[in-house]
């Protein structure tokens, strides 16, 4: 089994190259990373779910594994917590789907949830994508495998 080390285990022992130190990363470094990397260029668009009224952050969806000869994505998302339960990634996902089809130009968009992740399951079914096959212990999660329901909906395919 791997074993991470805490955050601030490595903190007081930072790793070291002949020329480099390496820390955990820390909100500080937002800015300058920001500035430094376009992370997701070419492979990947994510995007903030913020709650209109108050702007606070409810979670993140976006787009990810851009095949673009195949003009194919693959829809990725979590919610906070407390944020459950009150349609927001359905809505979102909706958004960012018909964006991937209008504007992307993509055919094909792909989602897999956990066998057991109902919660996301049920957002997967709202959004109408059409059920493809298990990917087997596609996971490991708290110490045990987990199985994929992978799911697509196409441009062509009707949507709810």
């Amino acid at each position: 089994m791997l074993t991470v080390p805490t955050r601030s285990e490595i903190r007081t022992r930072p790793l070291e190259s002949p020329r480099l130190l390496l820390a955990p990363l820390e909100p500080a470094d937002g800015p300058d990373l920001w500035d430094a990397v376009d992370w997701d260029h070419g492979r990947a668009c994510r995007f903030s779910m913020r709650e209109k009224k108050t702007l606070n952050l409810v979670g993140v969806v976006g787009l990810e594994t851009f095949a673009h000869p195949h003009q194919s994505v693959e829809l990725g998302y979590w919610l906070r917590r407390e944020s459950t339960g009150q349609g927001f990634m359905t809505e979102a996902a909706r958004s960012v789907i018909t964006w991937a089809f209008s504007r992307l130009n993509a055919h094909r968009v792909r989602v897999a949830a956990a066998t057991d992740n109902h919660a996301s399951l049920g957002v997967i079914r709202r959004l109408g994508f059409r059920f493809e096959g298990i990917s087997r212990e596609a996971e490991r999660c708290h110490g045990r495998w987990l199985d994929h329901a992978v799911f697509a909906l196409l441009v062509t395919d009707p949507r709810s």
